[in-house]
Formats: C-alpha cells, sequence, structure tokens
C-alpha cells in the first residue's frame, strides 16, 4: 500500500468516524426526547449526564471539524505559493497527469 492509498483509507475512516459520532449524537438526543417525560430521580441524573456528554462531544466535533478546514486551507495556501513560485514546474507536473489519466481513460 503507497503513501496515497494510506492517505485515502485514513481520510475514508476520518469521515466515517465523524459520521458515526453525529449519528449517535443525533441517536442520544431523539433518547432523551423520548424520557423526557419520566421524572424519576435516577433518570434524571442520567439524563443530565447524558446531556452535559452530548454538549462535550459536539464541542469536540465542532473542533475536529474546524482543525480539518485548517489543515485544508494551509495545504491550499503552501500549494498556491508553490505554483507562483515554480510556475514551469507546475505547468510540467499538470500535464504529465493530464497524460496519465488520458492513457489511462484512452485504454477502456
Amino acid at each position: 500500500m503507497n503513501y496515497s492509498e494510506l492517505a485515502e483509507s485514513a481520510a475514508e475512516t476520518k469521515d466515517q468516524l465523524v459520521a458515526n459520532l453525529r449519528r449517535v449524537i443525533s441517536d442520544a438526543e431523539d433518547l432523551l426526547a423520548a424520557t423526557a417525560g419520566q421524572t424519576d430521580s435516577k433518570m434524571a441524573e442520567l439524563r443530565a449526564r447524558a446531556k452535559e456528554n452530548l454538549a462535550v462531544a459536539r464541542e469536540k466535533l465542532a473542533d475536529v471539524s474546524a482543525a480539518g478546514r485548517a489543515r485544508a486551507r494551509q495545504a491550499a495556501a503552501a500549494t498556491d505559493e508553490y505554483v507562483h513560485d515554480n510556475p514551469w514546474s507546475s505547468i510540467g507536473a499538470a500535464a504529465a497527469v493530464g497524460l496519465l489519466i488520458g492513457v489511462l481513460l484512452g485504454r477502456r
């Protein structure tokens, strides 16, 4: 497995984890709403803890998303800087990638 396949696999795993976490948060919110009418003291304590944990999970998910966006912005800025500093190398690399894609699509 090469680096790009590994990076792609890690990105897919992260996306699945984020989707699963969002689903768990949504299900937990639905469960809390469904048990809102129960007044047992143990249930009330459990609901309070669950609400607190959901708030923490939501914050962490937002932090992870913000960090991902920041890294994407940094990568885009670095790429932009590289292309401006080395325009002919960038044109050559783009042409090579285009040629490779053309050859691969032509084989079909």
